[in-house]
């Protein structure tokens, strides 16, 4: 092994809704180890968001305006990508949205939406990168899976089918295309403090920690919430010629939680 390994040097990578959070985050990693940064968001303004933050960060990123559950949409970005920056070697299925409603109260339509966002989206994109793939003899793809591709919770149940549904995908990927030099994979993260979850972590008035703060600190045991940043460096090596025998594998960044029963109640 060498440490060169590990580098990205002059590879195309495609991160999905990666203007903001988790997704940016693991962008600007795969753009510190040399990766070229392709991203895509739902509309203009997101991706006028993603470049500023790209710029700020002296990342030059290549945005796209597409909807990754819109097949044609999708094999246009593919290609105008190819075209205008290179053939893609590294593609992470990152967007996502998730529904917190109790499962009888959650309409098909609501249901099918989560699933066609995060399940049917890496699906699409990954089947419109992969014969190029396939062509250029090597390939790496990364789905965001998440804890709830291995454990159910209250309010999510389109959430985790979905999300368990990526981990079967990511495992078929690795099953019908590792033949071709392409290693599918996913990682799985923890609770990741982000502006999102901020109101869930500020202090009580009495000074105690939120119900829900307590809860996911006493279950993780490494006692916090995790960064997102934390996700870069698993993410480089599973886009690295370093993970080149790992393959189907899903990666849990969690700080523990998937390990530990939790703590006794005092």
């Amino acid at each position: 092994m060498k440490m060169s390994d590990f580098r990205l040097d002059g590879k195309v990578a495609l991160v999905t809704g990666a203007s903001y959070g988790i997704g940016f985050a693991i962008a600007c990693g795969l753009a510190e180890a040399g990766a070229k940064i392709v991203f895509n968001d739902i509309n203009q303004d997101l991706v006028n968001k993603g470049l500023a933050a790209y710029k700020e960060k002296n990342i030059p990123a290549h945005g796209y305006v597409c909807d990754v559950t819109d097949e044609e949409g999708v094999n246009e970005m593919v290609a105008k990508i190819e075209k205008e920056v290179g053939v893609i070697d590294i593609l992470v299925n990152n967007a996502g949205i998730i529904k917190r409603i109790p499962m009888c109260d959650m309409t098909a339509q609501q249901f099918r939406q989560v699933i066609d966002i995060d399940l049917n989206g890496p699906f699409i994109v990954s089947k419109a990168v992969i014969p190029s793939m396939i062509k250029k003899g090597h390939g790496k793809i990364i789905n965001i899976c998440s804890m709830m591709s291995e454990l159910g919770r209250e309010t999510v149940s389109a959430y985790a089918a979905a999300k368990g549904g990526l981990k079967m995908l990511t495992r078929n990927i690795c099953s019908e295309y590792g033949e071709y030099n392409i290693q599918c994979n996913g990682i799985g993260p923890g609770y990741i403090a982000t502006p999102q979850t901020a109101p869930l972590r500020e202090k009580q008035p009495d000074g105690s920690r939120h119900p829900f703060d307590a809860f996911i600190v006493a279950k993780t045991p490494a006692g916090r919430w995790l960064e997102a940043e934390e996700l870069a460096a698993p993410a480089v090596f599973l886009a690295s010629d370093a993970s080149n025998a790992v393959n189907g594998h899903i990666l849990y960044v969690d700080g523990g939680i998937l390990a530990y029963i939790g703590r006794q109640p005092k």
